[in-house]
This record gives structure tokens, C-alpha cells and sequence, in this order.
């Protein structure tokens, strides 16, 4: 175990000698669905997304690859009393598993999201409103191309958990919403592979 616990600092600089740091951005199309949506439908926004990576190689082509991200999303909401706009501001912490082979790469993996912030269009001019939860679980994939230091890509994240939260009283209805977002992204990485 001593041996281990000396070891480690060499392989996390080993590690470190071996990592890109990055910036992305991108555009979202977003979107809120899911079931019992009854006379509920959703229609895609287009929102944007930007942030930090970095990407730390593991073994030959596959690295691991976390993000801080900031990410606008939401949806348009249809119901029978009027509709409803949405965008929610999160902060993203995707941890992607990732294989390069040549210029293409696949990435895929879970990521967690908190909402910091949310806008609310009642168009019907009523004062109910979703009563959103802060925390979203997603899975996400997507792939794309390595040109140098830049990279161009896309992404489909799709929500597991339930973000509406009927509990609160002022809920317009009790549909099951959860993110579904495409996104397109533009990343350039500092430093040599």
C-alpha cells in the first residue's frame, strides 16, 4: 500500500504530461419530453452551450474526457390554457470516455447537471408555472472530427430522471419532463498530443 501511495504522485504528472486542456462551444437544440404528457406537446428551442475540457489519455486511443459546461436549455410548451416558454441554465459535468482513432473520436458517458437559474414565459398570461428540479442526470454521446488542435462535433445527451416536480402546488399538470438536447460544437485543445 506504501508503495502504491508513493507511486501515485508519478502517475498522476504522468498523467498530467499526457492531458490537453480545452474550450468549446456550441449550439443546443433542446427540448423537454416524456410521458403523461397528455394535451401537453413540447417543441425543440435553439439555445447554446460553451465551457472547459480536458482530456487525459489513458490508454493508446482512449482517454477520459471532463467538461464544465454551461448549457441553456428548456423547451416550448403547448398546453390546453396557453403556451409556455422555458430556458434553464445549467452547469454540466459530463465524463465521457472517449476513442480517437485517426481524425475520428466517439465519445460517451454519464453527466450530471445543475440548474442555476431558470426564465419562465407564461404566453397565456396566467401565474402557473413548472416547478423544475435543480439536479439532472444525462446520458451523453456523439463523436466528431480531430483537425490539429480543433475539434468539431456532436452530441446527444438525453435525460434519465423526472426534472418536473408536481409536489409544488402551483404545477400547471403532472407531466414527466426530461432533457433531450442535440448539440453541435466547435473545441480547440492547447498544447501538442
Amino acid at each position: 500500500m506504501k508503495r502504491l501511495l508513493l507511486l501515485l504522485p508519478a502517475l498522476l504528472l504522468a498523467a498530467a504530461a499526457h492531458a490537453q486542456f480545452g474550450i468549446k462551444a456550441g449550439l443546443n437544440a433542446a427540448v423537454l419530453d416524456g410521458e403523461n404528457l397528455g394535451s401537453t406537446s413540447t417543441r425543440y428551442k435553439t439555445y447554446y452551450h460553451g465551457g472547459l475540457l480536458y482530456e487525459m489519455k489513458v490508454l493508446g486511443p482512449v482517454s477520459i474526457q471532463p467538461e464544465l459546461l454551461y448549457s441553456l436549455q428548456g423547451s416550448s410548451i403547448r398546453t390546453a390554457i396557453g403556451n409556455y416558454h422555458a430556458k434553464l441554465h445549467y452547469l454540466n459535468l459530463p465524463v465521457l470516455a472517449k476513442v480517437t482513432v485517426g481524425p475520428v473520436f466517439v465519445e460517451a458517458g454519464p453527466q450530471l447537471g445543475f440548474m442555476v437559474s431558470k426564465q419562465e414565459d407564461n404566453v397565456a398570461g396566467g401565474t402557473s408555472s413548472y416547478n423544475f428540479k435543480r439536479t439532472d442526470f444525462t446520458l451523453a454521446a456523439g463523436g466528431g472530427l480531430k483537425l490539429g488542435n480543433l475539434l468539431l462535433g456532436g452530441r446527444f445527451n438525453a435525460g434519465l430522471n423526472d426534472i418536473n416536480n408536481p409536489r409544488d402546488i402551483s404545477g400547471l399538470n403532472d407531466p414527466r419532463f426530461k432533457n433531450r438536447v442535440i448539440q453541435g460544437y466547435v473545441a480547440y485543445q492547447f498544447g501538442d498530443d
